[in-house]
């Protein structure tokens, strides 16, 4: 028995680099590494993601007469999606319409106004005539009074003519402001794209009754993206700030050797440390559409290379 545990102890005294140099590499798998020559910095747990993704919603209640869109296809900004009846609101926009008209015409006619202004010159000259009769002694002095507060009331007519317009004028103004309301609710019975993207789902149903923030579709934009990942904070303190510049790697294809390659910038930079002793970091990156495709997609793994 003691030749066979002899041999069984030397047996586990000998070295096995295989073993050794394998549990190393398993220690360090997912860990950022930094070239011995040029200094980089890796991030870790680098993914392509979404800036903008949004359920564009219904702004008002109707039913839905025309869905503008399918799944898949890209939109721009501004294109119709879908329009609810707007037959109410039509009606509502024609009505203001006619309200600020007559307001208008309120506010510029000047019709009163100039006959006030005669009125209190007639009755001015009439009692510049009577002060003459009244110096003469061939009237009594209450008709020379009776005339000069007629030409004293002319004046105030004018004066509350000039006020009307004004009045008139303001109430245009608020006509206005109310048609100009009415024209911009109408708008809201068009759903638009809020931005340049890609239909990811579609959610309404041609006919279908919509109330104010019911989604209509899921629009995903793809024509800029961001690069995340993590640095180590305790290892590269203060080595990363926004603005540096770095080196996106894409990966599009399960090939690890076939990346593309994009320069840019570090754009954000989280002022919160997690539990595993890393900050979020983040690059935005342009993005191309080939036909009906785009080059990158969410999802797809990246590196970040912080340049020296």
């Amino acid at each position: 028995m003691k030749p066979f545990i002899f041999g069984c102890l030397a047996f586990m005294a000998l070295p096995i680099p295989a073993i050794a140099q394998n549990s190393f590499t398993q220690s360090n798998f997912g860990q950022p590494s930094t070239s011995a020559n040029s200094g980089e910095i890796r991030a870790e747990n680098c993914m392509v993601k979404i800036i903008n993704s949004v359920d564009v919603p219904a702004e008002v209640e109707g039913k839905l007469m025309e869905l503008k869109f399918e799944e898949g296809a890209t939109v721009a900004a501004g294109d119709i999606l879908a329009i609810i009846d707007d037959t109410q609101a039509n009606f509502g926009v024609e009505l203001k319409k006619a309200e600020e008209k007559e307001a208008l015409l309120n506010a510029t006619n000047e019709v009163n106004l100039e006959d006030a202004r005669n009125s209190e010159k007639l009755a001015r000259a009439e009692a510049e005539a009577y002060a003459e009769l009244r110096r003469e002694g061939a009237i009594p002095f209450w008709e020379l009074e009776k005339k000069r507060l007629e030409a004293e009331r002319g004046k105030l007519k004018i004066e509350v003519s000039e006020m009307q317009i004004q009045i008139a004028k303001v109430q245009f103004k608020g006509k206005e402001t109310e048609r100009e309301m009415a024209e911009a609710q109408l708008k809201k019975y068009r759903i638009s794209a809020p931005f340049d993207g890609f239909i990811e789902t579609r959610f309404a149903q041609f006919g279908g009754w919509v109330q104010p923030g019911t989604p209509i579709a899921k629009l995903v934009q793809l024509d800029k993206l961001r690069v995340e990942g993590d640095i180590d904070a305790l290892r590269y303190p203060g080595q990363v700030t926004r603005g540096t510049p770095v080196e996106v790697l894409v990966y599009r294809e399960a090939n690890s050797d076939n990346a593309m390659s994009l320069q840019g910038k570090i754009d954000f930079v989280s002022s919160e440390i997690d539990l595993r002793n890393r900050y979020r970091v983040w690059v935005e990156i342009r993005n191309q559409q080939q036909g009906e495709d785009w080059t990158i997609k969410p999802g797809m793994r990246a590196e970040i290379i912080v340049k020296p």
